[in-house]
């Protein structure tokens, strides 16, 4: 008698909340490897329909932003089969990433504190560029 055909191997059911809290992991777990700088999370949840959070964080230049951002869309697309959608990138100055449920704004340090996103959505001040500071001229 022929053996019987192995079973399809059937994905778990993920309700949306996990399917959310997983591409939330995936994408900190990127940034993370990346080496970001002072990735902040914002839970959007009641505050806005747009998306479940906003990431936002800094690379030290447009090169290493730039390169954050595209690793982080293939990522999506491998571990989720949903594509990113990408602004910004040939600047690299301030890139925004669409992964549906969570928006990924990836900035370089003076553009992430001249925009503040964290103090707008109520989540405190964007962290300290360092550098020198500039005192105003006088006359």
């Amino acid at each position: 008698m022929p053996a019987s055909p192995a079973p399809k191997s059937v994905p778990p059911v993920r309700t949306p909340d996990e399917s959310i809290d997983a591409l939330h992991r995936i994408i900190l777990a990127s940034l993370e490897d990346d080496q970001a700088i002072e990735t902040v999370s914002i839970p959007l949840s009641g505050k806005s329909t747009i998306a479940d959070y906003m990431v936002v964080t800094s690379g030290r230049s447009t090169r290493q932003v730039a390169s954050m951002a595209a690793k982080l869309a293939e990522r999506v697309k491998a571990e989720t089969g949903r594509p990113a959608r990408i602004e910004g990138l040939p600047t690299a100055d301030w890139v925004l990433l669409d992964a549906g449920d969570i928006i990924v704004h990836l900035f370089r340090p003076e553009v992430r504190s001249f925009y503040n996103l964290e103090r707008m959505w109520a989540f405190g001040d964007a962290p300290a560029v360092a550098g020198p500071v500039h005192e105003p001229f006088e006359d």
